[in-house]
């Protein structure tokens, strides 16, 4: 775990920048999935530069932490973090998503430093994670395996196998963090899932139900090390600007330029 590397104030106005990056890259790349990148930023921000060892991680050391990113559609507020973290330059944020580009719109393991996991069909991450947590395990490696995934996701099957198995092996190197924004694609709470955080209790899992848009209460949550551990992070989609805040269209959207530049000035 690292130390803390700046103050409050200086957190709200790093991550204030890490959502001005994701609006711009949204309007250059026409692309979408803004509204998930808002929700979450918070929650990879806090890990980053508050919870992870980033030079264990940019070295590939065995003992480093590992992060999943499952709903791999939100990509730019990886891609932004990790820049921010300097893993790769701030120049390749401006490659995101076109034609020729460095960053594609779902994650590839295979483009830039500290991506871990190519990942954008969903309910996989759950898995792969419990798989590197075992096997740290098995090759006496230090570290933790943290899993960020959609509400939305929770819906796939395959996120429960993961559940079950990693509740059974009491795989205490392993977090699943939850957006739980309450939005996916199709609508809001699409599959009824209020009680989510009875779910993972039920199923042998530590539950922390936190403010996920709130670094000061992420962060505790996200330094617990004691696994297996959910973590219920309640964010709101496309948080921290007021036409995009709470808004299924924002899934779809990308900013023109005059929304982008409404976003810039209340960011400011």
């Amino acid at each position: 775990m690292q130390d803390s590397m700046f103050t409050d104030e200086s957190d709200n106005s790093i991550v204030k920048e890490l959502r001005k990056e994701i609006f711009r890259m949204m309007h250059y790349s026409k692309s979408s999935h803004i509204g998930g990148c808002l929700s979450c930023i918070d929650i990879l921000y806090t890990l980053y530069f508050k919870v992870m060892n980033c030079d264990k991680i940019k070295t590939k050391s065995p003992d480093r932490d590992i992060f999943i990113l499952s709903k791999g559609h939100n990509s730019a507020a990886l891609y932004v973090t990790l820049a921010y973290a300097g893993f790769f330059p701030k120049e390749y944020l401006d490659k995101y998503y076109i034609d020729d580009g460095i960053l594609p719109g779902h994650l590839d393991m295979t483009t830039v430093n500290g991506i871990e996991c190519s990942s954008g069909s969903l309910g996989h991450g759950p898995s792969i994670g419990l798989g590197f947590a075992i096997a740290k395990d098995r090759n006496n490696n230090k570290g933790h395996i943290y899993i960020l995934l959609g509400d939305g996701e929770c819906n796939e099957g395959s996120v429960w196998e993961a559940v079950m198995l990693a509740s059974t092996l009491k795989q205490k190197n392993y977090t699943l963090i939850i957006d739980f924004n309450h939005l996916q694609g199709m609508g809001r709470d699409v599959i009824h899932q209020n009680n989510l955080g009875e779910r993972f209790t039920a199923f042998g899992f530590k539950v922390k139900e936190v403010n996920g848009n709130d670094i000061e209460k992420l962060l505790p949550a996200l330094q617990d090390r004691n696994g297996p551990i959910a973590v219920i992070a309640h964010t709101i989609k496309g948080y921290g600007v007021s036409f995009t805040e709470d808004k299924l269209e924002w899934h779809y959207k990308s900013p023109n330029k005059e929304e982008l530049e409404i976003a810039l000035k209340e960011l400011q």
